[in-house]
């Protein structure tokens, strides 16, 4: 390594039994921080030993190709590579071990994944992998790291087109010059968008957005410090009571992780309803839950499944609560308001910066929605992503409220708690709502020692929740579940500061 780099960070990536070495490196001269990833380099010679062995596989097992093009399952990978192990061995009998798995791998990527490009979507420290067009290097989203540019170009137009339509055949779309944008989500969850030159003025461009595996959990949040338990003991509180909440924020600010991480705290006894554009909400297995998803029309334009066909129809499914993706069309918000002036809970996101600009989006054109639906609205959570250092953190959790001027009502945001930037705290900024406490007493019947109690309460299990790293959506949907049958249970488990797995045999 020479004088003008310093490694900041590194650590391996195990890719079909690839091993590579990735380094996070601070080099002069360069704005952001570098991803160099040490790949398997192939030779020329090699190269068509492997173009060679991909005609003779295509040839001799035709439809053992056809299934992996369509599902590559673990399974299938693995029967692959063995596959090609043994005819490299036979090939080239004088090679180390390594170098078959290297090989193997290799071809495994590039006849049915993404090329060199399988390596990176194997990080799980990657959020995003983007190919700008073949001059400039692959960028790529580290959850730590923010933007980093990797060492690994695709080195020509024609290779980042054939990438997009492999991705387009896996999902059953085309992308074309006719057709010249994807956007796509893979049996793996990923979220892929393509567009192909000159819509795309620079080149082919593709963007893969990585689907977490294992999905968030408010545990997890609450040690990053994007949430405090404070707030969320509010919002549990909120969810436990039927209260409907939007989550709002930028782009790639943490919108939909953040509405799921608050979904296992809904009790275990209602049907929930979910209804999205691509499937990236997950629940707790054993909750009441249909999820819903949009379909696009074909080459033809029929087929599509519209959002509002979807929440049109959730009505007739008697759901007790209704989540919504996100919010884009007037026709959208208006059926989602209707269902929540109907009595039932609806949660959703929505673009925008703060909550007042909710406020003033969803009475503008284009949804323009009357004021008194607007107003039925409980919570707004803010979603915010610092670029310069990527941290995400809650930037504000309001209550919609009508306010007086001059004798006609407007509605207004009232914030019960700010991010504070200056000590990076998440802080209460008044004791007592406005409207919340009232519609909960209301309600509930609870008085506000009772609710102040029960905040309490549910803070001391969250607390519990972050000592013994309680991180499993199953097992966190487990604690809400007996919370709310068996709570003494539960709440001796946390006094004692027992072991989390005792909540398997409550």
């Amino acid at each position: 390594m020479g004088a003008e780099e310093e490694l900041i960070d590194t650590y391996n990536v195990v890719s079909d039994g690839i091993v590579a070495k990735i380094d996070i490196l601070r080099i002069q001269k360069k704005f952001t921080l570098v991803y160099r990833a040490h790949v398997p380099v192939i030779d020329a010679g090699m190269r068509a030993i492997l173009t060679e062995l991909r005609t003779d596989l295509i040839r001799e097992f035709p439809q053992k190709i056809q299934d992996l093009s369509a599902n590559t399952s673990p399974a299938l990978r693995v029967e692959f590579l063995g596959t090609v192990d043994k005819k490299l061995r036979e090939i080239l009998p004088a090679l180390q071990d390594v170098q078959y798995v290297e090989l193997s791998a290799t071809l495994l990527h590039e006849m049915f994944g993404l090329g060199v490009l399988e390596i990176l979507d194997n990080d799980p420290n990657l959020e995003e992998i983007v190919v700008n067009d073949s001059k400039t290097m692959v960028m790529v989203y580290h959850r730590k790291y923010a933007w980093l540019e990797s060492n690994i170009r695709i080195d020509s137009e024609n290779k980042i087109a054939s990438l997009s339509e492999q991705v387009a055949r896996k999902v059953g779309r085309q992308i074309t010059t006719l057709s010249p944008i994807l956007d796509a989500q893979l049996v793996s969850g990923d979220r892929v968008n393509a567009t192909l030159y000159p819509i795309s003025v620079h080149g082919n461009t593709l963007d893969l957005r990585k689907f977490r595996a294992d999905p968030w959990t408010v545990t997890d949040f609450l040690k990053l410090k994007t949430l405090s338990p404070q707030l969320v003991s509010f919002v549990w509180q909120a969810i436990q009571y039927e209260l409907s909440i939007i989550v709002t924020g930028g782009t790639a600010s943490g919108k939909t992780s953040l509405l799921n991480v608050f979904m296992p705290f809904i009790p275990p006894n209602q049907r929930i309803i979910t209804i999205e554009d691509t499937s990236e909400l997950l629940l707790p297995s054993f909750l009441h839950w249909v999820p819903l998803l949009t379909r696009q029309p074909n080459s033809e334009g029929k087929g599509e499944v519209t959002m509002l066909d979807l929440l049109v129809n959730s009505l007739r499914m008697r759901p007790d609560r209704i989540v919504v993706g996100e919010i884009r069309k007037k026709e959208d918000a208006q059926t989602l308001f209707e269902a929540l002036m109907t009595g039932h809970s609806v949660y959703a996101t929505l673009h925008a910066e703060t909550a007042q600009q909710v406020i003033k989006r969803l009475l503008s054109e284009p949804i323009d929605l009357p004021d008194i639906e607007v107003s039925a609205m409980d919570l707004i959570l803010t979603a915010f992503r610092q670029r310069r250092t990527g941290i995400r953190r809650v930037f504000e959790l309001s209550e919609v409220i009508e306010h007086y001027v001059s004798g006609k009502v407007e509605l207004k945001t009232n914030n019960l708690f700010e991010w504070k930037a200056r000590t990076d705290k998440i802080e209460r900024t008044i004791n007592v709502s406005q409207k919340l406490e009232a519609k909960l007493q209301l309600y509930s019947g609870l008085t506000h020692e009772e609710i102040t109690a029960d905040l309490e309460e549910k803070e001391k299990v969250l607390n519990w929740m972050i000592d013994k790293n309680v991180n499993n959506l199953n097992l966190i949907g487990r604690m809400a579940s007996i919370y709310y049958t068996r709570k003494d249970a539960l709440i001796e488990l946390v006094n004692t500061n027992a072991d989390p797995a005792k909540l398997e045999s409550i």
